[in-house]
Order: C-alpha cells, then sequence, then structure tokens
C-alpha cells in the first residue's frame, strides 16, 4: 500500500551524491520542509538513495514523491519539459502538467502506479507534457513508471525513466515538415537554404553541403553549412554563397552526383582531398547521397567531427530527403527557366538606359507581379525629343503573359515613332489608338486595350504637357521653394484606353526646379479588400514626406508606400527638375579580384577632386566597395559603378550585368557576405535600394549632404 515518505534517523547533510550529479540546485534550494515531505535530511534512507541514483543518471529520470507527487528530477528531464524548469521542483505533478495531466496514458498511469505498485512501460508517449497551440511535441520517447519504496516496504513515490526512441524514427516524422518547406521553394537557393537547415537540425550533423549542377556551363556548384555558423534573418534573405567547380571536381557530393550511389565513411579523412578550411579537415564521418532526379543532377553530404556509425534507419533517411530535394531542385529549375525567359522578354523591350540630362535627372523601377514567373504588360520610356524636350511614357497592356509582353513592345516602339514625328501628347494617343484598334481587329479580339500617360517636358519653359487614356493620374512633387514640399495628383483628363475609343485631350502645367514628377501603374496602388483611394492617399503622402525629390529614391518609396502584396506588375517612372546640374562619373569594373580596390582608388580620387567631405568620402568609398565584391561575387560578371554628385546629395550605384543563368528576383537583398554589407549600407547611408535592371540588377545607396 502507498504511504507518505517514510522517516527514519540518518546523519544531518545534503542528499547523498547529489555534489557529484551537478544537480543539488533541484534538491538544496527548494523549501521541502514546508511539503509533506518534510526536509531532505529527514528522508528515508531508500527514498534518499534512489533520488541520487535520479540525479546522477545521465538519462532523463524523475520522481514523484507522496500523496501529491511532488516532483524531483535530473537535469536530462528538465531539458525535456523545457521552460517548466525550474518552477516544476517540489509541485505535485497534475498541476506542473495540467494541461495533459487528466489525458489517457499521462496523469493516470503515475497514478496507478502509486495506488496500486505496478510497474508500467509506454513505449510512444510524447515530451514535453503540455500543448502548444493544442499539439503535442512530436517526439516520441519510451516511458517506463516503476514504484519506490522506502525502507519498510511502503511506496513512497513512483520513478519515471524516460529513452527516447530510435533517432532516425524522429527524424523520418521530420519529413513531412521538410517536404512542406521544400514546396513553398521557387529557386535552387531557397532550395538550398531549406535544405542545409534540415539536414544540419535533423541529423544533428557538423557539416552538411549541397551540391547540383551548373546548367549550361558543365561544372558544378556547391554550397555548405557548418555547425554553430551563425546565420541570423539578414543572412537568410541573402543569396547562399556558392562555391564553383570544374566537371571533374572531387567533392564527394559531386562524386556521388554523378556516379548515382551513394557512399558512407565512418572513420577517416574524406574532405582531405577538398579541403577549404579547417571546418572541412575536422570531418571524420561522411555520407554522400545522390538526389533522386531524372533531369538535374546533384548530391547532399552529411558529415561528422567524429567516428560515427551510419544505422540502416539514417541511411533510409537520407535516401528519403536526398529524393525529397531532388524533386524540389528539379521544379526550381524549371522555374528558373521559365522566369529567366519571361523577364528577359519583359525586360528587353524596356529600355536599357534612361537619358542623362543636365537638369533632368530620370528614374524607372519594373517589378513582375503574379507569381514573377509570367512576362506582363507594363513598361515604361524616356526619350529626348528632336525638339530637345524630354519625353515621358508609362502604359500597361491588358494582359499577364508572352502575348501580352510582345504587343507591349509594339505599342512602346510605335509611341516613340510616334513622338519623334509629332510629339504633341494628345496627337501622339490618337495615333497610338489607331495602332491598337489594328491589332485588335487583326487578332480578333475586342479585349486588347491599353492604359498609358504620355508627357512632354519642356526644361527651357519650365512647363510639362499631358495626355492620359485610362491611366492614373500623374503624381507631382512640388519642391520646397516655400515652406514644406507637398505632392499633388496632375487634374488630367483620363478619358478611355486606348482601343476602345479614346478622345484626345492634353494640359500643360508648370514644371519647375526642385519638381519631381512620378509617373506609375495601378500595381503600385491597387490592394485587395483595400479601396483605390486609400492606395492613392498613401503615395502621395509617401511622396510628400520623402527626404528629396531624387527620382531613384521616389521610385523605391513609392513601390514601397501602399504595404501588402499584389498581383499586378508594379512600374514607376520619376523626373526631377534638379534645381542645379550634378556632376555623374562611371566606371566599368572587370570581373576580377583586383576590382574592388581599383574601384576604392578611382572613387576617392574623383570625390576628393570634386571636394567632398572626407566623412562622406569613407562612408561612400567602404559602401560602394561592399556593393562591388558582392556584384563580383554573386553575379560573376563585370559591373558598372556609378556616381552622380549634387549640392543636395551623393548617389551611387552598381549595376551587374547578368547572373550566370540564374535569375536576379526584384526583391532579393543582394548584398555582401553574410549580411555584413547589408548592416554597412543601413548604417552608412540615408537611403538605399535595390532596382532589377534589363540584365541583372543594380544597387543604389544615397547619402544627404550637409549644406555649405
Amino acid at each position: 500500500m502507498p504511504g507518505t515518505v517514510g522517516r527514519v534517523p540518518t546523519p544531518a547533510g545534503p542528499v547523498p551524491g547529489t555534489p557529484a550529479s551537478g544537480a543539488t540546485v533541484l534538491v538544496d534550494p527548494h523549501p521541502w520542509a514546508g511539503t509533506v515531505l518534510g526536509p531532505p535530511e529527514s528522508w528515508d534512507a531508500a527514498v534518499r538513495a534512489a533520488v541520487e541514483i535520479v540525479l546522477a543518471s545521465p538519462a532523463p529520470m524523475a520522481l514523484h514523491l507522496g500523496e501529491d507527487l511532488l516532483l524531483l528530477y535530473n537535469d536530462a528531464y528538465a531539458e525535456l519539459i523545457a521552460d517548466k524548469h525550474p518552477q516544476a521542483v517540489g509541485r505535485p505533478a497534475a498541476e506542473v502538467f495540467a494541461e495533459v495531466w487528466r489525458s489517457p496514458g499521462i496523469g493516470d498511469v503515475v497514478e496507478h502506479t502509486y495506488h496500486t505498485g505496478a510497474p508500467f512501460l509506454d513505449r510512444a508517449v510524447s515530451f514535453p507534457l503540455r500543448r502548444d497551440v493544442g499539439e503535442l511535441d512530436p517526439a516520441l520517447y519510451i516511458r517506463a513508471c516503476s514504484p519506490v519504496r522506502d525502507s519498510r516496504g511502503r511506496i513512497a513515490g513512483v520513478l519515471s525513466v524516460v529513452a527516447e526512441t530510435n533517432p532516425a524514427t524522429r527524424q523520418l516524422q521530420g519529413l513531412s515538415d521538410f517536404a512542406a518547406a521544400l514546396s513553398g521553394t521557387l529557386t535552387l537557393d531557397d532550395v538550398a537554404r531549406v535544405a542545409l537547415r534540415y539536414a544540419i537540425n535533423s541529423f544533428d550533423a557538423d557539416r552538411v553541403s549541397f551540391a547540383v549542377d551548373d546548367a549550361g556551363s558543365g561544372g558544378w556548384r556547391m554550397v555548405r553549412r557548418i555547425r554553430g555558423e551563425l546565420v541570423d534573418e539578414a543572412d537568410e534573405r541573402l543569396p547562399p554563397l556558392w562555391r564553383r567547380g570544374a566537371a571533374d571536381w572531387p567533392a564527394p557530393a559531386v562524386a556521388s552526383a554523378r556516379s548515382g550511389r551513394a557512399t558512407f565513411v565512418e572513420d577517416g579523412q574524406p574532405l582531405r582531398d577538398i579541403a577549404a578550411d579547417r571546418h572541412d579537415q575536422k570531418v571524420r564521418a561522411l555520407a554522400a547521397v545522390p538526389l533522386r532526379a531524372s533531369v538535374v543532377r546533384g548530391g547532399l553530404t552529411v558529415g561528422y567531427r567524429t567516428a560515427h556509425t551510419w544505422s540502416a534507419p539514417e541511411r533510409a533517411l537520407l535516401a528519403a530527403a536526398a529524393e525529397l530535394i531532388g524533386q524540389a531542385t528539379e521544379r526550381a529549375r524549371r522555374f528558373e527557366t521559365q522566369h529567366g525567359t519571361a523577364q528577359l522578354l519583359q525586360r528587353s523591350m524596356l529600355p536599357e538606359n534612361l537619358p542623362v540630362l543636365p537638369r533632368l535627372r530620370v528614374a524607372a523601377r519594373y517589378d513582375p507581379g503574379v507569381d514573377g514567373n509570367a512576362a506582363g504588360g507594363d513598361f515604361y520610356d524616356a526619350f529626348v525629343l528632336p525638339t530637345g524636350e524630354l519625353g515621358v511614357v508609362l502604359g500597361d497592356v491588358a494582359g499577364h503573359d508572352v502575348q501580352a509582353a510582345a504587343r507591349m513592345g509594339q505599342v512602346r516602339a510605335a509611341l516613340r515613332a510616334l513622338a519623334l514625328n509629332d510629339p504633341r501628347p494628345d496627337q501622339v494617343l490618337v495615333g497610338l489608338d489607331r495602332l491598337v484598334t489594328s491589332l485588335g481587329a487583326e487578332a480578333g479580339t475586342h479585349e486588347l486595350f491599353v492604359t498609358v500617360v504620355f508627357g512632354v517636358i519642356d526644361g527651357d519653359r519650365e512647363q510639362l504637357t499631358l495626355a492620359s487614356a485610362g491611366h492614373p493620374g500623374p503624381l507631382l512633387r512640388r519642391g520646397a521653394r516655400s515652406g514644406q514640399p507637398g505632392a499633388e495628383y496632375l487634374d488630367v483628363a483620363p478619358g478611355a484606353p486606348l482601343g476602345v475609343g479614346y478622345r484626345p485631350g492634353a494640359r500643360t502645367v508648370a514644371f519647375r526646379p526642385g519638381d519631381t514628377l512620378l509617373l506609375f501603374s495601378d500595381g503600385v496602388v491597387e490592394r485587395r479588400r483595400q479601396g483605390l483611394a486609400d492606395g492613392l492617399a498613401l503615395l502621395s503622402k509617401s511622396v510628400a514626406t520623402a527626404q528629396n525629390g531624387d527620382p531613384r529614391a521616389l521610385c523605391a518609396t513609392a513601390t514601397a508606400a501602399v504595404p501588402g502584396a499584389t498581383e499586378d506588375d508594379v512600374a514607376v517612372l520619376a523626373v526631377e527638375y534638379a534645381l542645379r546640374p550634378s556632376r555623374s562619373a562611371r566606371m566599368e569594373v572587370p570581373a576580377e579580384p583586383t576590382a574592388p580596390s581599383r574601384v576604392r582608388h578611382w572613387m576617392t580620387a574623383q570625390l576628393t577632386q570634386w571636394e567632398v567631405a572626407e566623412s562622406v568620402i569613407g562612408a561612400a568609398v567602404l559602401c560602394t566597395s561592399e556593393l562591388t565584391t558582392n556584384a563580383l561575387l554573386h553575379a560573376g560578371t563585370a559591373a558598372r559603378v556609378e556616381i552622380d554628385l549634387s549640392s543636395e546629395r551623393l548617389l551611387v550605384s552598381v549595376a551587374d550585368s547578368g547572373s550566370r543563368g540564374t535569375v536576379t528576383r526584384a526583391r532579393t537583398d543582394t548584398l555582401s557576405s553574410r549580411g555584413r554589407g547589408l548592416g554597412l549600407i543601413e548604417e552608412l547611408s540615408d537611403t538605399w535600394g535595390t532596382d532589377p535592371t534589363v540584365r541583372g540588377s543594380t544597387v543604389w545607396f544615397e547619402i544627404l549632404l550637409s549644406p555649405r
């Protein structure tokens, strides 16, 4: 029969064995004297011996003592119950595990053993004994409960011993989560991040790597992760640092991919011939398995710094993971191919370079909508007319397919041709309406229509003439000539879109030094479950409160003005009438290791010649060096550095010209090594951003200058 903890006179002192156990904290500080058990020095010798065994054991063990089943446990058990420790010490188990204690197979098992003395064995119990969001921890353990008797043979408590089931069993349970994570990947970079994170956590490995054939080059690329490597939120947004190798690269992951066979090294130096650093040199056990894919070749490795025997369940788990990674890799390769083709078609029909004029600064930005895998019909253009005026246009051809992109190219080319012949905006749109109507009749559809706004800027007369066909009205940011700058939508009659009965009309407004014109597509302001008026108000407020009217910064401000995702394309074009002409310079950067150093020397000399403050030069040179290094590292091609200095700010941009067969996603933060560049740019500049270009991407930053 159960009873209380027996009290047998024993010498006073700490519980035997606890100092050596490293878990004295679980006994000594607790006010046991205030419980039914009394102080530890008065406990029965048999109970004290059980406590000594529990505290000294490396396996998770807990004692449930007395009628209240008060908890006393060791360090290993403390890890299992997570944040319930250390408050759980000395408290009734029913209170500690109140969420699940009354569930079948939890508290009733312990109580039954305490009252009857019958031992119990459960081969599948979840720990910790708690519920988070209504679910138990997925890890399964074996739990054994047996009675603890005092010196007189009475039941004084219950000993609960917990042992994790085969680790591979737990790892298999994580495969479904792994598959779900892979299903959300789009690019090979995404697949690499998910695969490496899963492999190092699931196998508790010291080093993991993922290799895949480099499509088109005949070589390979590989990325790895090391245990303990700091990977923060910024790192997760950065492209993985791929190493590239030739077709005969002897790396185990590549060798396994070429042969299609898995290899397992239990103790040796499997990375001796390809070791990049001490992390590779320390690996003694390594498994290399090929990806199970029909088109893409690749491999996954898992390594340890100590000898390791690869069990049959582990090998099966590795094979299953490799199959999932292979399927995801093939999906990613197809996506990148389609995505790259669609965006290349889209961007090839947009101007690769915008006009560079002394007083009119021009910038544009285009972000694909939907899933980024379809070509869209949004377009922009800016060109110098024979009269010396600047023509600017932004439009949208209905549709999100290759046909829409092709029609967009036709419309853009025709508009420029019409404007070069007769630049009056309303007459240009009249001629364009005839073209769109003709294209619709040729295609046998009445659903072909185009919205567009076209303007002509006359800097000498300080005026802007605009005409619109069904397009949102442009936004004009007035300079701070008197008081604070403001922004207003120009009252340009939108009329009907081209192809459905456009009626000509134009308006001329003042466009003075300090003003900035912003043309935008409806994807900038339209969001689901949000009124158009709300989006227009947010855009106007963001532009009005911007630090200055710099066109590149305003494009970035405009695309981020309205929160939430959009399914439409986003196109923005901005033109600033500068107060004074700016000075600019550019440098073509070859793809070679010495390039960042050459950029630093060139930029320092150029800014010194322009008499820029030393503090600005130091910050600008450091940021530019980071961006140049990143462009050469991730794009693998030559780059172009441009600097533009006005009386208000220094603008620096670094553009790459490609990405070795992969796409550059519009919203990817492509800054340098392991998050350092991102923090550096944010710290040293006032504004920064990334812009996709026809081929590659441009990263830029702006430093505001104090008035002299």
